[in-house]
């Protein structure tokens, strides 16, 4: 049954949507999340694995954090590789903080699940979405299902439907103003069931391009290679891409690959994209709807929790005591938050990637402040900080 109103209309059950509707419904506020996609299709969406330790937190808040304290990886540092050589930035001497790795695949399961078991109201393969009224008091969610048309009269909409969602596309034009900077390259990534190359990621900078190696469990790596905006997948076969990647590493790291057939394999070009404001009258925009980050900093999924926590916050307290306080500074929180991580995001970027017009002084400027990061206290702890999370606004 599709009620025909709710307190909060999420649109979007990705994680931030369903992270959304765990803390709203563990706060006694009704919500009603519609999802374009079928549920194994959210489920199959490579992404992320890197959760800062105030995701975690979140999670747990969520109740749905047991299985990744149980099988998630603590990481307590990452090592930066250049000029053949391999340097830790040890995030517990430095911050006494870590990150977790857990895929967010993993996350969505876990929150699926949690929704399913509370009985709340998830609308999956919901089409010609559209939204109307947020503008006033009254906003409205039209939907159809199984080409029958649904109305969903609502209090507050919460957009986390994505860069190509249609909430951020509902608003005005002359309403949102957007930031972009586009990468010249893309990442080429691949998922195998093999043994990681180290028991921490490997960021690689290397004359033939970036590098990175990673992991999503014990037995699960991810691997990605720097690539021409150009490539096209088809032509990288696994043992070209292998190859490739060992020689971006160090000796080490390339003695210690562990190769296999991939079982995932896409391309994803790198920009940084923020929309503001992040609240149109009583729409609020979340997670990438609202803003994109190149995932060198593995922002992406954490930078939707910390809006999805503001914006829980933000309506526990509308709901509890009437004030829209809270509400009317959910976007100038997120935003002061979001540009931070977007700064860092930028920078890492700039620092670990071949960029075809800096030529032989970039490269020199990339190698003097690799040289510093590592050999500075400092430079390494403002890595360390950023990296696991900046701490949230009261």
């Amino acid at each position: 049954m599709i009620p025909s109103r709710t307190q909060v209309a999420i649109v979007g059950a990705g994680p931030s949507g369903l992270l959304l509707g765990q803390l709203l419904h563990r706060a006694g506020i009704d919500a009603v999340i519609l999802e374009r996609q079928s549920p194994e299709y959210v489920l199959g969406r490579i992404r992320a694995g890197v959760l800062e330790q105030g995701t975690v937190e979140l999670l747990d808040e969520a109740g749905v954090g047991a299985r990744c304290h149980a099988e998630g990886l603590p990481h307590e540092g990452i090592e930066l590789a250049f000029d053949g050589q391999r340097h830790r930035i040890d995030f517990g001497a430095l911050i006494g903080r870590h990150v977790t790795v857990y895929g967010q695949t993993e996350v969505t399961r876990d929150l699926m699940a949690a929704r399913a078991a509370c009985g709340a109201t998830t609308v999956y393969e919901a089409t010609d979405v559209s939204l109307h009224g947020f503008d006033g008091e009254r906003p409205v969610a039209r939907l159809r299902k199984d080409g029958v048309a649904h109305e969903l009269a609502c209090d507050w909409i919460a957009g986390c439907d994505g860069y190509h969602g249609v909430s951020r596309a509902s608003v005005p034009a002359g309403a949102v103003k957007a930031f972009e900077r586009i990468y010249p390259f893309g990442w080429l990534g691949v998922l195998c069931d093999t043994p990681p190359v180290s028991d921490e990621l490997i960021y690689a900078n290397h004359p033939r391009g970036f590098a990175l190696c990673s992991m999503r469990s014990r037995t699960r790596s991810r691997y990605y290679v720097q690539c021409g905006l150009d490539e096209r997948v088809e032509d990288w076969p696994d043992g070209r891409f292998f190859d490739e990647l060992r020689a971006r590493l160090d000796a080490r790291a390339a003695g210690a690959l562990v190769t296999g057939p991939s079982i995932e394999k896409s391309i994803a070009p790198l920009r940084s994209f923020v929309a503001e404001p992040m609240r149109f009258g009583r729409l609020c925009l979340a997670g990438d709807a609202a803003h994109i980050v190149p995932p060198t900093g593995a922002k992406g999924l954490n930078l939707a929790a910390s809006d999805v926590r503001y914006l829980a916050r933000a309506l526990v307290e509308h709901y509890r005591s009437g004030t829209t306080d809270d509400l009317d500074r959910y976007s100038e929180r997120c935003l002061r938050r979001v540009w931070k991580a977007v700064r860092f995001s930028w920078w890492f970027t700039t620092l670990m990637h071949r960029f075809p017009d800096t030529g032989d002084f970039g490269q020199r400027i990339q190698e003097a402040e690799l040289g510093y990061l590592v050999g500075s206290r400092a430079a390494a702890t403002s890595l360390a900080e950023n990296y696991v999370g900046l701490p949230f606004e009261a």
